[in-house]
């Protein structure tokens, strides 16, 4: 199956949980549940003690406000990224945010991409 053949509605009933799942783990430091719905691809290209000084010491990474705004979605190949504004309740200013879905070799939707910049 090919995650860009999913209707807009299907998709944001998918990607906006986990979305949230992965702020609320970030914000709470909780590494294991905030990669829970990492692809094996995304998880064996992570570098974890990089990944570790991040949930440690990034301000920005512990405070991002969980509302946020989405900006929509890009279909390419056989995932979708998904595009949101972003906030900090510590710091001015705002981010983007990208998340990467598409399907793994067990046909379960998993997270290809994930960032803050």
């Amino acid at each position: 199956m090919n995650i860009i053949e999913k209707s807009d509605d299907e998709l944001f009933a998918i990607a906006h949980p986990m979305w949230e799942d992965l702020i609320k783990y970030s914000n709470a430091g909780e590494y294991g549940k905030f990669i829970r719905n990492f692809s094996y691809e995304l998880l064996f290209g992570l570098n974890e003690v990089e990944i570790g000084k991040q949930f440690a010491k990034s301000e920005l990474t512990r405070s991002l406000d969980p509302s946020y705004d989405f900006l929509g979605c890009i279909r390419r190949g056989e995932h979708v990224s998904f595009l949101y504004r972003v906030r900090s309740t510590k710091k001015e200013g705002e981010w983007l945010g990208r998340m990467v879905l598409g399907y793994n070799k067990e046909d379960e939707i998993k997270i290809y991409g994930a960032s803050v910049f």
